[in-house]
């Protein structure tokens, strides 16, 4: 099924959600998550796995139906989209699933949190060595993009 599926879908079935982001990054998480970013399915807490911070969270089914489709998360945590106690809350939240690097809601918070996270990382490559510690932070940014000023 393709990724639109997914997502409209349990936009609909919760009616609640935002699907103007998630349609619209589609195709740009898509090749993101094929082409460019490292992850382990079988190991989400790899240590040297690239980070993708969803600052406009509102958008966080995008995110589930990739995870779903990657195996991360089952049908049935995307069926429960936006229900007390899912996984799959309205906004990301960092430890309630797999996946998800930072929680985020207000927009801009997560631009503020990937530039700290990438500012670690450097850090980290320069203590322990660019061959032990060479990961990336991308973060997904919309109206809150204007945090980086």
């Amino acid at each position: 099924m393709p990724l639109g599926y997914y997502l409209l879908n349990a936009i609909q079935n919760a009616a609640s959600g935002h699907p103007g982001m998630p349609l619209g990054m589609a195709d740009v998480a898509a090749v993101l998550f094929s082409k460019f970013l490292r992850f382990s399915v079988q190991n989400p807490n790899w240590i040297n796995r690239d980070r993708l911070v969803m600052s406009n969270g509102h958008g966080s089914m995008l995110i589930y139906s990739i995870l779903h489709l990657l195996g991360y998360i089952s049908i049935d945590d995307i069926k429960k989209f936006r229900q007390l106690h899912a996984i799959t809350p309205g906004h990301p939240e960092y430890e309630c699933t797999p996946g998800i690097e930072a929680t985020t809601g207000p927009l801009g918070q997560g631009l503020g949190c990937a530039v700290g996270m990438a500012i670690a990382e450097r850090m980290l490559a320069q203590r322990f060595g660019g061959d032990l510690i060479d990961h990336y932070t991308y973060v997904m940014a919309g109206d809150g993009w204007d945090a980086s000023f």
